[in-house]
């Protein structure tokens, strides 16, 4: 067995990562305290776009085992997990997670846990997609109206500054609102 590293992520600061590295060394990996990579930062962030995954990648090499307590650590959508176990199993690194019984997701059968994670996601992708269109139609049909709410005062301020000729610049200052917020009720009058 190559060198062993640990990926433990939580999402918000006031979490630690404690937990994840025992949960590893109590499995029977050996993980140097160096190599015990931690971050804190969304599992909706590609594993591409993190800092510390980043600084990881660098460091594996071809015979290396990555090992992670749950999927979720690696991200939370399942397409994005399979690029990333794919792509380092291209690299020759072995991928185990505790949660699916220690199963080195390059291996065969973890190959085939996650074809079967991800048809599961799909699935449930596909659902939430077919319950908010329906939602959507309902709430048309109900007369409801869609869409972020018009900001009355914001727009009425916006468009008196502007009738009093001050650039939108000028009103983003005045009003304390950004400009894009200007930009949007800059050309439409109605209230």
């Amino acid at each position: 067995m190559g060198r062993v590293f640990a990926y433990c992520r939580v999402s918000t600061a006031d979490q630690t990562t404690a937990n994840q590295l025992h949960e590893i060394t109590a499995a029977g990996f050996a993980v140097e305290a160096h190599r015990a990579i931690e971050e804190v930062i969304s599992g909706s962030v590609e594993a591409k776009q993190r800092k510390g995954w980043n600084r990881l990648i660098e460091r594996l090499e071809s015979g290396d085992v990555l090992v992670v307590t749950k999927l979720d650590r690696l991200g939370r959508n399942a397409m994005d997990v399979r690029s990333t176990v794919e792509d380092l199993a291209g690299k020759g690194i072995r991928v185990h997670c505790l949660a699916l019984g220690g199963v080195d997701l390059t291996s065969p059968a973890g190959k085939m846990t996650m074809q079967v994670i991800s048809a599961v996601a799909e699935f449930e992708r596909d659902l939430l997609i077919e319950r908010t269109q329906s939602g959507l139609a309902r709430a048309k049909a109900d007369g409801t109206k869609l869409g972020r709410p018009v900001a009355i005062e914001t727009r009425a301020s916006v468009q008196e500054l502007k009738e009093q000729k001050f650039s939108q610049s000028q009103v983003a200052a005045k009003l304390g609102i950004s400009l894009p917020t200007v930009k949007r009720h800059w050309k439409i009058k109605e209230y």
